[in-house]
């Protein structure tokens, strides 16, 4: 039995960089088709006559899958197998956005959201999984950045490419379009390598993980708990603003539905400065501060909400766009330090479980009620007041954050000891 430190990484450079690649892609893939039919919603709206809470329901509909099947199908990431895991959800989420594309009502695309949600249950925790045990530790948040800039890059890609296609030859062939590339990608993926987990170490002796075992690395880690918290404050808002921002600039500024979804997107978009800057950023503070990691999510959170505050509270047209601009670059900058928090503070063995509870909090506190949260304001006053309360969720996670700061060192030493088994 070949074993090897909880630190270590795997793979050759060449590996990495392969396996790193294909989870990119995957990820751009999945906020593609996750993200399309936001620019979408004028055509739904005047075909069906929905409402903007349905609006936001079709959106929600991804999100509360994801939050319900995430953690049964972390389970079997971690004790099955990570690659075919992947390969499997990848080619049920894209199917499932070819299937949008032949649905007549709102019952039916809700139905064929809601298994988008399914196929995407288990990528982001098995993904993250696979980054954080080929990767070494100190280069984990700065890799996890980059990764994540294929969210707001997929999710732009997804808005534009889907308000492009929809105005010149209609929405249901934007849905086609996205879900091809997802195919082709979960294929490759079932021919990529993989490792063996999981067994603790206990004074040289090695036993397998009981489920109390695993259940004190969640219940007993205050750390994760803030940021998990924080985090969901944090997505609460950033899926508003993916979702309602192109619907925002179409009725405030007059703007076609495919221009308006490349403006709202490019604000999004430049969150692929701010992620990977967020990871190198907080790598590079960890080598003076051990829980720079917590701490640095706390900040670009401030700086997101005064961003979002002024942007609404104060401005309109070109001003207002160059403020919303600012707060793009810094709305995900939280995200690799806070997903490498949630694997640096638990066993190697659950970091697919550990993402997994981290994307049901952030879905079940954030991505699931957002959209819709944000609909039924503007049903009700109008959707200009709705995006003014967003800057007091931003708050609310830079206050998560900082609390969670305290307990990092304490449960970072409690799993520097464990080990992995390798086949």
């Amino acid at each position: 039995m070949k074993t090897f430190s909880a630190q270590a990484p795997l793979g050759s450079p060449s590996y990495r960089r392969y396996l790193f690649c294909l989870l990119f892609l995957l990820y751009l893939f999945d906020y593609m088709d996750r993200m399309v039919i936001v620019s979408l919603f004028p055509y739904l709206k005047s075909d069906w006559g929905i409402t903007d809470t349905q609006c936001g329901l079709l959106v929600s509909a991804v999100y509360w899958s994801i939050l319900i099947f995430s953690f049964p199908v972390s389970i079997l990431v971690d004790r099955w197998s990570r690659k075919k895991s992947i390969g499997l959800m990848a080619g049920i989420w894209s199917l499932a956005t070819l299937a949008c594309a032949f649905t007549w009502n709102f019952s039916q695309l809700f139905a064929a959201r809601t298994i988008i949600g399914v196929g995407e249950a288990g990528y982001a925790p098995g993904g993250t999984a696979m980054i954080s045990t080929v990767f070494p530790k100190e280069q984990r948040a700065r890799v996890l950045g980059l990764w994540n800039a294929s969210i707001p890059l997929g999710s732009a890609l997804g808005i534009a490419i889907g308000g492009l296609v929809a105005e010149h030859w209609g929405w249901r062939h934007a849905f086609g379009l996205v879900a091809l590339p997802g195919m082709v990608a979960a294929l490759l993926f079932f021919f990529i390598k993989d490792y063996k987990t999981v067994v603790q170490n206990r004074e040289t002796v090695q036993v397998k993980m009981q489920f109390s075992d695993i259940a004190r690395q969640f219940t007993r880690n205050p750390t994760l708990l803030f940021t998990n918290l924080g985090f969901a404050a944090n997505v609460f808002v950033t899926t508003s603003l993916m979702t309602w921002l192109p619907t925002y600039f179409y009725r405030f500024e007059g703007l076609t539905m495919s221009r308006a979804g490349i403006k709202g997107g490019s604000v999004m978009l430049l969150a692929i400065i701010g992620a990977p800057l967020g990871g190198d950023l907080a790598d590079l503070w960890m080598k003076k501060r051990q829980n720079a990691r917590m701490v640095f999510p706390a900040i670009s959170s401030a700086i997101t909400a005064l961003l979002l505050f002024i942007a609404f509270g104060f401005f309109k047209g070109q001003v207002q766009y160059m403020v919303l601009l600012g707060a793009g670059v810094f709305a995900v900058a939280f995200v690799p330090a806070a997903v490498a928090v949630t694997q640096d503070v638990v066993h190697p063995g659950l970091r697919a479980i550990s993402l997994s509870i981290n994307v049901i909090i952030q879905h079940l506190l954030g991505s699931a009620l957002g959209p819709v949260f944000i609909g039924v304001l503007s049903d009700d006053f109008g959707l200009e007041k709705a995006m003014v309360c967003l800057p007091v969720f931003v708050l609310l996670g830079c206050l998560l954050f900082l609390t969670g700061s305290r307990f990092y060192a304490r449960d970072l030493a409690a799993v520097e000891q464990n080990i992995l088994e390798t086949s």
